[in-house]
């Protein structure tokens, strides 16, 4: 009983020599070849203190030389090209892409990296910083009406990354808000993010962004508009060309009925002038809660005497 199981035994480990020989042959046999795989460039231990700033390629190309049948089953995920940053520090950087820096399947050998060198800058994280957030809202409110403010809650959030952007950086943004067609205050939560992809905010948040939207301001143009003195020395007389200003103003569409003139105060300011001629600018000041839009002309002549 015995001496059947050591033939068995001897009989599965002749087979298993065959085998391998067998396997060896058919591997011995495969020609030689060459292959290119672009690869994904990897950046390993790089410290918390430090960011890439400029310069990274996100695929290099490896070509590579072995046995035919091994290359043919190769993908480009059993390739890998990495740098080690563990002991780099700010500036800017050269690495040069040697074998040492691709990790292939044994029995494959690295003929050539393209790229050769890849240059890095990196630079210090810094921040946080304190920005101002910017709505941006997209589409139009409905015929009538326009955004009159746009308010978000907060107002300020943290940023963080390269030292060197930082310091040029002076908003964040939110993502569109829709208004399209609104006749009334639209409130949306949004997110909000850096328009510099080297810049982050310090944690992911959401804003909460309100846009009030109120009635378009209508124009109205008031022509004829008297001119009159302001502190006009004693004693003197004074000639204004021309006598009359145009003054255009916006608002409320409902407050623009029966605006006349009577309703602007346009003047011009002789104090400390003595004889002579001058040219002065035209303040308009209005009674109702209109914007001054024009005043035409913005200057007159005035003539003391």
């Amino acid at each position: 009983m015995r001496s059947r199981w050591l033939f068995q035994d001897l009989w599965l480990r002749f087979f298993a020599v065959v085998l391998a020989i067998g396997l060896w042959l058919m591997v011995s046999g495969d020609p030689i070849a060459e292959r290119g795989f672009r690869v994904a460039l990897a950046f390993e231990n790089l410290p918390a203190s430090l960011e890439i700033l400029t310069g990274a390629p996100e695929t290099v190309e490896v070509r590579l030389r072995g046995a035919s049948g091994t290359l043919r089953r190769l993908d480009a995920g059993d390739v890998v090209a990495f740098i080690d940053l563990r002991t780099e520090r700010p500036g800017a950087r050269l690495f040069d892409m040697t074998e040492d820096r691709i990790r292939a399947p044994l029995g494959v050998d690295v003929m050539q990296v393209i790229p050769s060198t890849v240059a890095l800058t990196m630079d210090v994280v810094g921040g946080p910083v304190s920005l101002p957030v910017m709505p941006i809202v997209s589409g139009a409110p409905a015929a009538g009406f326009v955004v009159g403010s746009l308010l978000s809650e907060p107002a300020m959030v943290d940023v963080v990354g390269p030292q060197s952007l930082l310091s040029s950086a002076t908003r964040a943004m939110t993502e569109p808000l829709d208004v399209e067609n609104a006749s009334s205050t639209v409130v949306q939560m949004v997110t909000v993010g850096v328009e510099d992809p080297h810049l982050r905010l310090a944690a992911p948040r959401r804003v909460r962004v309100t846009a009030n939207i109120v009635r378009e301001p209508a124009e109205r143009r008031l022509a004829d508009v008297p001119v009159r003195v302001r502190n006009r020395g004693n004693g003197l007389s004074s000639t204004l060309s021309p006598p009359t200003v145009v003054v255009t103003v916006n608002g409320p569409p409902e407050q623009m009925r029966g605006l006349d003139v009577a309703a602007v105060d346009a003047s011009v300011d002789l104090a400390d002038l003595g004889p002579g001629r001058y040219n002065l600018a035209v303040v308009v000041e209005l009674h109702r809660a209109f914007a001054v839009a024009l005043t035409e002309p913005s200057m007159v002549e005035v003539t003391l005497r």
